[in-house]
């Protein structure tokens, strides 16, 4: 999303060039040996249509350079040609650039492993705001909203807090199915999981990060690289505060996930001291990562 109003009080007018997501859709379905595949063209054409141009997600405008670039890869490992139930898992990516630059960063790299749902050819995906249509629509729903959430959350400080609503909103429905994937408490990773992560109180600071990390960092390195690394070390002080009530948090580990190689990246032309700094702050959180994190220390100025 381009930087020309920081605050994100974009214009409420709607145009054809103001849809919010250019989604890259991609579907496997290497595991599947019955029936005919060209139900997956057609699904894969379906889904990458409702998220990119038969539904508006937000009020803001977008033009056609500002899109919120994300993939939605499929993983089918099962489908019924009977019933057109479909089961595998889905990977969620998503980025965003930098300020006055030619680099992107990555915001989500997730994978979705609770993913089944019904796909028949030429059936619509039809969006409501007030009922749950269906198990697909409702998974795509949500991480439309999470992608666009923490999108936002990167260029202002709770910039997101309307999309985490909408989220919400498709979890709540969804919890009544009885569907897997939804359920409060189920496992730490499901999509009830990963909408506490981002929205509770104690886990707060990860929002907090996402705003310092990117707005205050990445975007500032461009200008000053000292200054904008400066203050990406000091946006990682708030994963400890999130280890500290609550070490398994999935939010720490899709922070981890996507921003991993890129912090040894960041940190290959810091001083010794600030690398040994950001190590310990890192090792505390992620101390099952300690081949990669070396690296931080190894690579020289």
């Amino acid at each position: 999303m381009l930087l020309v109003a920081l605050s994100c009080a974009f214009s409420a007018v709607a145009d054809e060039e103001s849809f919010e997501l250019n989604c890259d859709v991609d579907v496997n379905s290497d595991k599947v040996t019955n029936g005919s595949k060209d139900v997956f063209a057609e699904f894969k054409q379906a889904v990458s249509d409702y998220m990119n141009v038969d539904h508006k997600w937000t009020n803001a405008t977008f033009g056609i350079n500002e899109r919120i670039y994300c993939k939605l890869l499929f993983t089918i490992s099962s489908w019924d040609d009977a019933t057109g139930v479909m089961q595998g898992d889905l990977q969620i990516q998503s980025q965003r650039p930098v300020y006055n630059s030619t680099y992107t960063t990555a915001i989500i790299n997730f994978r979705d492993t609770k993913v089944k749902f019904t796909y028949e050819r030429n059936m619509p995906l039809v969006f409501s705001e007030e009922e749950m249509k269906d198990n697909l629509t409702a998974i795509l729903n949500f991480w439309a909203y999470m992608i666009i959430a923490m999108d936002f959350d990167t260029f202002e400080l709770n910039g997101g807090d309307p999309y985490y609503e909408q989220a919400a909103k498709v979890v709540r429905l969804a919890q009544s199915t009885g569907e897997s994937g939804w359920k409060a408490f189920e496992d730490n990773n499901n999509r009830s999981a990963v909408l506490s992560a981002f929205t509770d109180k104690a886990t707060s600071p990860i929002r907090q990060l996402l705003y310092d990390y990117h707005r205050m960092g990445l975007d500032q390195m461009v200008i000053t690289v000292d200054k904008g690394r400066s203050a990406i070390t000091h946006s990682l002080e708030n994963l400890g505060k999130i280890y500290e009530v609550a070490p398994l948090s999935i939010c720490l580990t899709m922070f981890k996930d996507a921003k991993l190689d890129e912090l040894i990246n960041v940190y290959s032309k810091a001083n010794a001291t600030e690398k040994e700094s950001v190590y310990e702050m890192l090792y505390q959180v992620f101390p099952s990562e300690t081949n990669r994190l070396d690296q931080i220390k190894k690579v020289q100025n």
